[in-house]
C-alpha cells in the first residue's frame, strides 16, 4: 500500500513553453530508458527477489521512479500548455501533436511507443540487479543529453535533480548486488545462481 502526497518530489515551475524540448523530454516518460520502464522493472522484479532487504530496495526505488514519472509528465505538460499552432508547426512536437494533441503519452523522443519489452524481469537476483545498474546509468546518460540540449534553468534544474537520483539508485543497486553476492557461492556467483541449480548433474 502506498501513501500518495499531493506534491512533486522536486518543484517544477516552467514559465516558457518549448514544444521542441517537450518532444525530447517525453523520452524519459516512455522511452527505452525512461521512468515508466524503470518503475515497472523494479516493482515487477521485487516479487521474485529471494532476499527481503533487496526486495525492499526494489520497492523503494520502483516507487520513487513513479514519482519521477510524475515529474517528467509535469515538465512535458508545462512545456506544451496553451501552445498556438504557430508555435507547434515546424518543431519535433508537430508529429506528436497529430496523434496526441498536447496530452501526455508514453513514447521515445524518436516516436517509438512504450513497450514492456523495454525492461526485463528474469527472476535471477544477479541478472536482475546487473540490469538495474545498467538501466540507471542509461537513464543518467539520457538526462545528461537532455541537459546539454536545454538552456532554460526552469527545465535544467529538475533534470539535474533527476540525474542525481539515477546516480544514487545506481549506488543502491550496487550495494544490493553485494548483499546478493555475499549470500551466494562467492566462487560462482557470476556464472550461475546455486539456488536454481538443483540436480543439474553438472558436478559443481
Amino acid at each position: 500500500m502506498w501513501n500518495y502526497e499531493k506534491r512533486l518530489e522536486y518543484p517544477i515551475n516552467i514559465k516558457k513553453t518549448d514544444p521542441t524540448m517537450a518532444a525530447m523530454i517525453i523520452s524519459q516518460y516512455g522511452g527505452p530508458d525512461g521512468e515508466l520502464g524503470a518503475s515497472m522493472r523494479y516493482i515487477s522484479q521485487r516479487y521474485s527477489m529471494p532476499y527481503r532487504e533487496v526486495a525492499g530496495v526494489l520497492t523503494d526505488i520502483g516507487t520513487e521512479e513513479l514519482a519521477h514519472l510524475e515529474m517528467v509528465s509535469t515538465m512535458v505538460h508545462q512545456l506544451t500548455r496553451n501552445l498556438t499552432m504557430e508555435q507547434i508547426k515546424g518543431t519535433p512536437f508537430e508529429a506528436y501533436y497529430v496523434d496526441h494533441t498536447a496530452a501526455v503519452w508514453p513514447q521515445a523522443a524518436g516516436g517509438i511507443p512504450f513497450s514492456a519489452t523495454e525492461f526485463q524481469s528474469k527472476g535471477d537476483p544477479i541478472t536482475d540487479l546487473v540490469e538495474d545498474m545498467a538501466a540507471e546509468q542509461k537513464a543518467r546518460t539520457t538526462y545528461d543529453n537532455l541537459i546539454r540540449l536545454c538552456h532554460d534553468p526552469d527545465v535544467v534544474e529538475p533534470l539535474k535533480f533527476l540525474r542525481a537520483r539515477e546516480i544514487v539508485h545506481f549506488q543502491r543497486f550496487g550495494e544490493a548486488l553485494r548483499i546478493v553476492q555475499d549470500k551466494l557461492d562467492s566462487k560462482n556467483f557470476y556464472a550461475f545462481n546455486p539456488a536454481f541449480d538443483k540436480g543439474c548433474g553438472c558436478g559443481k
